[in-house]
């Protein structure tokens, strides 16, 4: 369900119709997040193509460490649905739904190795405090043996985050199919 008037892939017309294709190629599925976009059919492809790059492109980090990021910005921001999608993602890399859940619900103690709770704790100050981040916070990722590549990838998969939870809870975005929601 999503709160505003939106398009279904059935209806979808000209750049609708594309948008819903790439999403559809891309992830073989278009999700409510994309849905809830159907509107602005050029937003939702900037959109998708930012994900794409930002998860599955070419960077330094690996696609472990970018699915901890999405989840650890997006249980910060209580969204259970990027939760939910996300933490099912990272459950594929590291194979121990206990890890992620203790990810998502005790980041803190999460048993994390030192450059995975650099890269942790600096998601979720991120997602809770941007405009308190110094450049020694910059320092402490560096001294984890985090590149600067790391660093901007880190910060831009954050802001992206924090750019899909506020459109899942801005617009009541709900889990495909009767999926329920991550719940804390």
């Amino acid at each position: 369900m999503v709160w505003i008037r939106t398009i279904a892939e059935g209806d979808a017309e000209g750049e609708l119709k594309s948008a819903y294709n790439k999403v559809g190629t891309a992830r073989g599925t278009v999700a409510n997040v994309f849905k809830a976009q159907s509107l602005d059919p050029r937003s939702l492809e900037a959109h998708l193509g930012l994900y794409l790059s930002l998860m599955f492109g070419q960077g330094p980090l690996s696609r472990k460490q970018r699915e901890m990021i999405a989840v650890v910005v997006s249980a910060e921001n209580e969204c259970g649905y990027c939760v939910a999608h996300h933490s099912d993602a990272l459950s594929n890399y590291v194979k121990n739904e206990a890890w992620v859940s203790e990810l998502v619900k005790n980041r803190g103690s999460a048993p994390l190795e030192p450059k995975e709770k650099a890269i942790v704790n600096h998601a979720t100050l991120l997602a809770r405090n941007p405009h308190r981040i110094t450049e020694q916070d910059v320092e402490i990722l560096r001294r984890e043996g985090l590149s600067d590549e790391e660093v901007l990838q880190l910060t831009e998969i954050a802001a992206y985050f924090n750019f899909a939870n506020c459109l899942v809870h801005g617009l009541g975005v709900d889990l495909e199919g009767g999926q329920v929601s991550y719940k804390y």
